[in-house]
């Protein structure tokens, strides 16, 4: 490995591995891995199955979340006594909702050269199979496990005129879209399940939908979630009926959806506007 110019520091590789198919590794990547000194891993055993597979034999340290600060700085001073270390996450790129970020803070702190090897992650990947058309997007990351501070966020960005991208466990999904349809109202969105592996699956819709299909199975892996923004038109009236009626007859919205967004743009129950959103429907011509 190359040392920094006039220093007898190591150097802090920050190296991408893949999210699924163990064939998006970069050829970068695999020679880091096999150069340094030490292997900083999210999860040793986890981590261990990659480099068996390439026939690497570099030492692994662990470095996942309850322990980051603590190890930082243990890896800090090794790099500062001259080895090299590379940092890698259970897949994708390091510090990108997963550890890592303290690590490179302190490590550029103390001086230390920090060297990223860009390669696979599942917020990249996704985008680039979602067809949108926006060149900005707002990456939350794992939103809030806990449902009122995930629909507190989620209302904190309800105006926004970028798409949200958002991780989220398999587990929580439904808790996720459900959430997302009642704070943000209907919206178009895409799911992209199993990123790169056998059972990958790219699906697009509306959050009503995407909801549906997260109901009507087992969802397995991490995905990546897409909302795109609400409708741009603004609702034109003074009151609730001069409101509903623009919904009805400009907004494309079923009966259903036009209530749940004008409940969440008043703050409103849905049960107060949906009586008076009826007759108005069965009253078109």
């Amino acid at each position: 490995m190359t040392r920094p110019e006039n220093s007898r520091c190591g150097t802090l590789y920050v190296v991408a591995t893949p999210i699924g198919n163990l064939e998006d590794i970069t050829l970068r990547a695999l020679r880091t891995l096999k150069e340094v000194d030490l292997i900083a891993a999210e999860d040793t055993r986890h981590s261990q199955k990659l480099l068996n597979h390439f026939g690497i034999h570099t030492r692994l340290i662990s470095y996942y979340r309850e322990k980051e600060t603590e190890r930082a700085h243990e890896l800090v001073l090794r790099l500062q006594e001259g080895e090299n270390i590379a940092l890698i996450s259970d897949a994708g790129t390091p510090g990108i909702s997963d550890p890592g970020a303290i690590l490179v803070r302190l490590a550029r702190q103390a001086g230390i050269a920090v060297v990223p090897i860009p390669g696979p992650s599942a917020l990249t990947t996704a985008l680039s199979a979602a067809g949108l058309t926006e060149g900005t997007f707002i990456f939350l990351g794992f939103l809030p496990s806990q449902k009122g501070q995930r629909q507190k966020l989620l209302a904190s960005l309800a105006d926004s005129e970028h798409p949200l991208v958002v991780y989220e466990s398999p587990n929580r999904m439904e808790g996720l879209l459900a959430d997302a349809l009642a704070v943000l109202g209907e919206r178009r969105a895409f799911w992209a399940r199993e990123l790169t592996k056998s059972y990958e699956e790219l699906q697009g819709g509306n959050l009503s939908e995407l909801l549906t299909l997260a109901g009507s199975r087992r969802n397995k892996g991490e995905s990546v979630v897409i909302i795109c923004p609400g409708i741009k038109n603004q609702a034109e009236g003074d009151n609730l009926e001069e409101l509903l009626l623009w919904y009805r007859d400009h907004s494309g919205l079923s009966l259903k959806d036009a209530c749940r967004k004008l409940a969440s743009d008043l703050g409103l129950s849905r049960s107060q506007i949906y009586q008076q959103a009826l007759e108005l429907w069965q009253h078109k011509d």
